[in-house]
């Protein structure tokens, strides 16, 4: 038994040693990429590697068929300093609540806010700025229902509205997310999840700040011109991943994931992870520690991405009441080319 269980492992982390490239060819014309940062602090400790395994709310964006697996309601928030290293001090805030409605059913709203923080106002006239400032924001709101079909397949789907804005300049559009999760062994300690993320049609951006003045020479009359925009498509992706759980005993559990994600526009990616779980009647304590790794990725001049390397983190769940009720605290740390990135989030899982 044992031996099965290292000889899985084993064929887990190395099943997906293949380095494909991605298409490198449409690198950078994406969109919206945003929609691929995780929010989320507890899943993005180990490397958003548990998409076979994530429960509750923050599978809304890993994989929405987790979403089934919420007992009554869920409510969790979490705080990110993006690209911590940066100057003008990016925050990624996100937010949601999850309710089961009947027997098998979950609805779930989430809402993620990107703020670009405070930026200097330029014109051809005054290059160095000094005329105020302006916000960029990109904001997605998720509307998602995932439903358990038997004790062993789960699926769900997720509607999202992505938004992006300037002071004078806007885009908007919606995309789907769609997953499905298969469990499996005596324990229901065998998983496996296929995702696919961000399908969506072109966005395109309008606004008054595409429109100019320009003044007809010949006329000396002043003519408004709108300028012609090009669309861009979103950052689609497809993920497959499994996940083991080693059940040492009813207090202790090792969890060993891996995923691989297949990117449209940018290099694909391979997510290790391993969580470690003790539950005690007084508190739960979960240690997590990934990686997600891509070409070139240790090699500071080629790598293409923020959204690869280490990570790590941990969470603390506090049981109250009766009914199996607790609040949580999670803490994950990644590390990128532009230095360290925290997240902190809390959340209140509401038993039957």
């Amino acid at each position: 038994m044992i031996f099965d269980k290292i000889k899985f492992c084993v064929l887990l982390l190395f099943s997906f040693n293949f380095a494909l490239a991605g298409n490198e060819d449409r690198a950078g014309s994406a969109g919206a990429t945003e929609l691929l940062i995780n929010p989320w602090s507890s899943s993005s400790a180990w490397g958003s590697a548990g998409i076979s395994s994530v429960n509750g709310l923050e599978s809304i964006f890993l994989n929405v068929a987790g979403l089934a697996y919420i007992d009554k309601t869920e409510v969790k928030f979490s705080r990110t300093n993006w690209l911590g290293g940066s100057d003008v001090g990016i925050g990624l805030n996100a937010a949601g609540l999850a309710q089961r409605v009947g027997e098998s059913g979950v609805i779930g709203i989430s809402f993620t806010s990107l703020n670009y923080g405070d930026i200097q106002i330029t014109t051809t006239e005054l290059p160095e700025g000094g005329i105020g400032t302006f916000s960029p924001s990109s904001n997605n709101f998720n509307l998602a229902f995932a439903k358990k079909f038997s004790q062993s397949i789960s699926g769900g789907l997720n509607l999202k509205v992505v938004s992006q804005a300037i002071a004078n300049v806007r885009a908007q559009g919606i995309a789907f997310d769609a997953g499905i999760r298969y469990v499996t062994g005596d324990q229901e300690h065998i998983k496996f999840a296929i995702s696919l993320k961000n399908v969506g049609p072109p966005l395109s951006y309008s606004g008054d700040g595409l429109s100019i003045d320009m003044l007809n020479p010949s006329t000396s009359i002043s003519i408004g011109m709108q300028q012609r925009v090009s669309s861009f498509e979103l950052p689609s992706q497809l993920n497959i991943g499994a996940s083991y759980d080693f059940n040492f005993n009813e207090s202790q559990k090792l969890i060993v994931a891996g995923s691989f994600s297949a990117n449209s526009f940018s290099k694909d990616q391979i997510r290790t992870g391993l969580e470690y779980r003790i539950l005690t009647s007084q508190i739960s304590f979960s240690l997590r520690a990934g990686i997600v790794y891509e070409e070139a990725l240790f090699n500071s001049e080629e790598v293409t991405t923020a959204l690869s390397g280490p990570s790590g983190g941990f969470s603390f769940n506090f049981p109250f009441g009766e009914s199996g009720s607790e609040i949580g605290i999670d803490y994950a740390y990644r590390q990128s080319i532009f230095g360290a990135i925290h997240s902190v989030g809390a959340r209140i899982n509401i038993g039957e």
